[in-house]
């Protein structure tokens, strides 16, 4: 069974923060004491935060719905209630966050216990002892806790490798990984053995060391979403210098070249800054009848494309007898002092390393919406009043009137005029109706 998982849609909820109180000082020797309510404590956060122990998205395939507790409620004596904790969501490193809503990447989690709040936890509602002024000075007024904020998002693991291996199916990548390190993938003779990409840690003698990932085999057309393309292409990105993998064992001896070619295309069709990448075109399974003869031929056919800006190094190995392995090696390690990190999103300038509101330009967006049910009853909406609407405790009547001038200076009134409103019309704000009057 496949259990490796790369890409996955969650949801996130952040808690609500806790409502204010409307509270009183009833002090035996403290005459008119005054209004005391505290506020509520801030609802918890949804933090998405790196563990280098995870390798895949396995953990989401049965938990996708993520909802943080809420604040608690405020108290009598001025006393605040406590703030609920943030939910602290473990990904692999490597993990890129989209939200679905936008399409927007929001965050790319690379670094060793890196962090990203995904979804940010409402405020708590005001307690009485904030409205309180000189013309009302025992404010019955309390706010209601703000939402928080909900996003769907698509998590996508991108293997951190320093090389990957690239090449045709079959053409030896799972085999050189299972000998220099020791990862143990799936080994067999047919195409696509590799289905899911497979990580490994290169250890040299000197001391050196590199993450070494094998990817599934590339097709005609993987850019496009042929067979595992797209599964190879998006981890392929991350990784610094590319081992380009070509079976010299065929009985066509320009089979080589094309399927060398062909590689080079994809990669280029899928994101040109792959081509930049520093790339060792080995030769595999040189053990083998014919193999001599067709790396001749390779190597001729190379010198004659004119096309190339310059010619590959290319070096011979066999895996299966540990021929030129080591001093390939070495080869890699020390093309990779030389190469600095590449950036993995080239092909996505929308990328940015810490979360920002998903939702559309605020500017662009109206304060509030009028719509007319089909009983004709007047329906208001917009982000800012609904959220308004939920920060008014409607139990109170002074909260009431407050969230009533809140409309009236929002314009909502005027806008009910011009649009027909009538006196004792019905107006609704979510389940929450009342009559209009002029």
């Amino acid at each position: 069974m496949n259990m490796f998982v790369d890409q996955i849609k969650i949801e996130v909820h952040a808690g609500k923060g806790g409502d204010g109180m409307v509270a009183f000082r009833r002090e035996k020797y403290v005459p008119n004491g005054g209004p005391a309510g505290g506020d509520g404590g801030r609802g918890g956060s949804i933090i998405l935060k790196v563990d280098e122990g995870l390798r895949t998205l396995m953990d989401f395939r049965y938990h996708r719905i993520f909802k943080a507790k809420n604040g608690g409620n405020g108290m009598s004596k001025q006393m605040t209630g406590p703030s609920a904790e943030d939910t602290i969501i473990a990904v692999p490193q490597g993990t890129t966050v989209r939200d679905l809503d936008t399409g927007e990447i929001i965050g790319d989690l690379v670094e060793k216990n890196q962090e990203l709040v995904v979804a940010k936890g409402g405020r708590g509602g005001r307690g009485n002892i904030h409205f309180a002024s000189a013309k009302n000075p025992a404010p019955e007024i309390a706010e209601n806790g703000e939402p928080g904020e909900d996003h769907y998002l698509e998590l996508e693991l991108k293997m951190l490798a320093d090389v990957g291996l690239i090449g045709f199916p079959s053409v030896g990548k799972s085999t050189l990984l299972s000998v220099v390190t020791g990862a143990k993938p799936k080994i067999a003779a047919y195409e696509f053995t590799t289905l899911t990409p497979n990580l490994g840690m290169v250890m040299l003698p000197d001391g050196r060391d590199f993450a070494m990932a094998d990817m599934p085999g590339l097709i005609e057309g993987a850019s496009k979403g042929v067979g595992l393309g797209l599964k190879f292409l998006r981890h392929i990105e991350r990784t610094r210098v590319l081992l380009h993998l070509v079976d010299m064992s065929s009985e066509d001896p320009h089979q080589a070249i094309e399927r060398y070619r062909q590689i080079n295309k994809e990669l280029a069709n899928y994101d040109p800054e792959l081509l930049k990448r520093p790339q060792i075109v080995v030769a595999t399974k040189m053990d083998l009848p014919n193999s001599a003869d067709n790396l001749a031929a390779f190597k001729a056919d190379l010198a004659a494309d004119k096309t190339l800006e310059k010619q590959p190094e290319i070096f011979p190995i066999s895996a299966v007898t540990h021929q030129g392995v080591q001093q390939l090696m070495q080869l890699t390690a020390d093309l990779l002092d030389k190469t600095p990190a590449f950036d993995s999103e080239s092909h996505d300038k929308e990328l940015v390393a810490e979360y920002r509101a998903a939702a559309p330009d605020k500017k662009d967006e109206a304060d509030f919406t009028i719509t007319k049910d089909e009983d004709g009853t007047w329906v208001l909406g917009g982000e800012k009043l609904i959220r308004l609407f939920k920060m008014t405790d409607l139990t109170h009547e002074e909260s009431q009137l407050r969230f009533a001038r809140q409309l009236r200076h929002m314009g909502v009134d005027d806008a009910l005029r011009a649009k027909g409103v009538q006196d004792g019309d019905l107006v609704r704000i979510e389940k929450f109706v009342f009559e209009f009057i002029q």
